[in-house]
């Protein structure tokens, strides 16, 4: 019997904010990888998740929602969602089946027409429709552009998932095992346990503490007993951003702790140690230093 040829490639997944981009990367990968957040915004860096199975490997790029911007660190978001569009074998243009065409997927879809790579359409969040408005949609974006295919999906409760996947191989050449089979991210585990972190300031804090909140890990030790230390500081452009974050006899501070420390054990598969401490730098999204500072380098986009 004649081995199949193994197939791998880069795949990014664009779409306006908020649509379902982290959500559907969590659902295939399996694990935790991607920020998820029902603020717009949260996405900034390009996260890979890592899909293998026994005869291909998919390289997911999760680029920060494409959006018009407005001060410097969006302005990176924007360019960054782009650069990873000139980089990938195929593109997965994510909507939102229970929000109207509007002009941020018209944006996104004349970026697109000149995009190199074949373009699917996936129409998400099917589960929050009626069965017989779906074909309407399909009907008003054919006639925006031509997709290589369009594929309605739930990433929340895994809907055609697996149909997408398949359909997605069959986009890729045959090609190289990037990554080791049970490697799901290529960020350094620093990365991932900042965005932890900081999806865990935006899910407690809410509207009070917006977009302008950072983290930094520190540093990430082992001790003798296989426990890792984390340190990690969360910048805030305000002191009463930092009041909130702190909290009354720093109860918000804690809240923040137990919930990451959750995540980033499941993340290492080990018992950690977490302190977090609180910083003000103003103005911090505007200032080229500090994006550096932060992990924002133009040099790795």
């Amino acid at each position: 019997m004649e081995e199949k040829a193994f197939r791998s490639g880069f795949v990014a997944i664009v779409g306006r904010p908020n649509v379902g981009k982290s959500t559907l990367l969590n659902r295939v990968i399996g694990q935790k990888i991607a920020i998820m957040s029902d603020k717009a915004q949260t996405t900034r860096n390009k996260i890979q998740g890592v899909y293998t199975t026994n005869d291909s490997q998919i390289v997911f790029i999760d680029t920060p929602g494409i959006h018009k911007p407005k001060h410097k660190l969006g302005d990176f978001m924007v360019e960054s969602a782009y650069s990873a569009l000139r980089e990938v074998d195929a593109v997965l243009f994510l909507v939102s089946a229970d929000q109207k065409r509007g002009p941020g997927d018209n944006f996104i879809i004349e970026r697109l027409k000149n995009n190199q790579a074949p373009v699917i359409l996936v129409i998400n969040k099917i589960d929050t429709i009626h069965p017989d408005k779906l074909l309407p949609i399909i009907e008003d974006y054919k006639e925006e552009m031509d997709f290589a295919e369009i594929i309605p999906i739930s990433a929340t409760q895994g809907n055609n998932v697996d149909s997408l996947l398949e359909k997605l191989t069959t986009y890729l050449e045959e090609g190289p095992q990037y990554y080791p089979a049970d490697q799901i991210t290529d960020h350094p585990e620093y990365f991932v346990v900042s965005e932890l972190i900081r999806e865990k300031v935006l899910q407690l804090t809410h509207e009070e503490v917006p977009h302008s909140v950072a983290v930094v890990v520190d540093s990430m030790t082992r001790d003798e007993n296989d426990k890792v230390h984390v340190q990690a500081t969360i910048v805030v452009e305000r002191n009463s951003q930092k009041g909130i974050l702190i909290g009354k006899g720093g109860k918000m501070m804690k809240d923040v702790g137990i919930r990451a420390r959750k995540d980033i054990e499941l993340l290492l598969g080990n018992k950690v140690y977490l302190e977090t401490w609180v910083k003000v730098e103003k103005n911090w999204r505007d200032k080229q230093r500090y994006l550096k500072d932060f992990g924002y380098r133009e040099m790795d986009y």
